[in-house]
C-alpha cells in the first residue's frame, strides 16, 4: 500500500470518531497524528500535552509552537510521576507506569471535553524496537494508534511530516528526562532538574543529538558521532566541567562510544519514540 493510501485510510478512520484527543508532545509522530486528526475532524480534534517534571520546558514550548503550526486546538494537563512510588523506583517497568498515568490524565481531559477517543503517536516501527513496556499501557487503555493501525513506519511518518510542511519532520526522537537515569536508581526531582539544565546547555552550545546521563551525580555526556570531534575539544571539556558542576553534578565525563538510545535502560527501553508520544513522550 502506498503512503498516500495509508494516510487516507488513517484520516477516514479518524473521521468516523465523534472527536479525537491526541496525546501530543510536538514530536514528529504525534504531530503527524494531530495533522491527520485536524484534517479529518476539524475543530473536533484536540492536541493535549501532559506537563510533568520529566518533560523539559523546551519541549513544552515546542509542543505549543507545533500545535499552532498545525492549526489544532492545544490543551495541557498537569500531573506528577513522582507521586507514584512504582515510577520513582525506576525498575524495568518505569515506562509502563509513566504512560499509564499520562494516558489516564488524557482520558480525563477527553471526558471533560466530551471526546470519546484518545490517540497517540505509536507507529508501525515501534513494536520491534526493544523493551517497550509503555506500549502495554497503550493496549490496556485501548488508545487508538492510527499510525500503527495503518502500518505507517517511522520513515513514512517523517515523509508525511514533510508533506505537511511540519518543522519537526527531521527532529530527533526524544524521550522523557527519566530515561537519563539508570534503571534501579530512584527518579528524583533533583536528578531530573540537573539533567534538564545540563541538556539545555548542550542545546545552547549547538549540539543536536545528545544525552546527559545521571549516574548518581556523575554526568555522562553522549553526543552523536558527527559531533564527537567538537566534544573532544579541550575548550568544550573545560566548559562542560565548569557548567555541569554548577548545575549540581559532582563529576563530568564524555562517553567515547557516543550517543545511543537506552544506554542506561534495559534493552533500549522506550527510547526510540517521542517523549510525548511515549507518554514517554516520544520527547530518547
Amino acid at each position: 500500500m502506498t503512503l498516500d493510501a495509508k494516510l487516507d485510510a488513517a484520516r477516514a478512520a479518524l473521521a468516523e470518531r465523534d472527536g479525537a484527543l491526541v496525546a501530543f508532545s510536538g514530536g514528529v509522530d504525534s504531530a503527524v497524528v494531530a495533522a491527520l486528526a485536524r484534517d479529518a475532524l476539524g475543530d473536533r480534534a484536540v492536541a493535549c500535552t501532559a506537563r510533568s517534571e520529566t518533560l523539559p520546558a523546551a519541549e513544552l514550548d515546542d509542543a505549543r509552537r507545533v500545535a499552532e503550526e498545525i492549526g489544532i486546538r492545544h490543551v495541557e494537563v498537569t500531573f506528577s510521576e513522582l507521586d507514584d512510588p512504582d515510577f520513582v523506583r525506576n525498575d524495568g517497568e518505569r515506562c509502563y507506569h509513566c504512560r499509564t498515568m499520562r494516558l489516564s490524565r488524557m482520558y480525563e481531559k477527553a471526558q471533560e471535553l466530551g471526546i470519546g477517543t484518545v490517540c497517540d503517536g505509536t507507529n508501525a516501527s515501534d513494536p520491534g524496537e526493544g523493551h517497550r513496556p509503555g506500549l502495554r499501557a497503550v493496549e490496556e487503555l485501548e488508545v487508538f494508534s492510527p499510525l500503527l493501525t495503518h502500518d505507517i513506519t517511522k520513515d513514512e511518518v517523517r515523509e508525511a511530516a514533510e508533506r505537511y510542511g511540519l518543522s519537526v519532520a527531521d527532529k530527533p526522537s526524544m524521550a522523557c528526562l527519566s530515561s537519563r537515569i539508570p534503571t534501579g536508581l530512584e527518579v528524583t526531582e533533583e536528578r531530573l532538574t540537573r539533567v534538564e539544565k545540563a541538556e539545555r546547555l548542550l542545546r545552547e552550545w549547538g549540539f543536536e543529538q545528545f544525552r546527559v546521563r545521571d549516574h548518581d551525580g556523575l554526568a555522562r555526556i553522549e553526543v552523536g558521532a558527527d559531533e564527537l570531534d567538537v566534544a573532544l575539544d579541550p575548550a568544550f571539556a573545560q566548559a562542560a566541567t565548569e557548567h555541569l558542576t554548577d548545575v549540581g553534578f559532582d563529576h563530568v565525563t564524555l562517553d567515547l562510544s557516543g550517543y545511543r538510545t537506552g544506554s542506561v535502560s534495559p534493552e533500549n527501553e522506550d527510547e526510540g519514540a517521542d517523549a510525548g508520544d511515549l507518554l514517554d513522550a516520544e520527547y530518547p
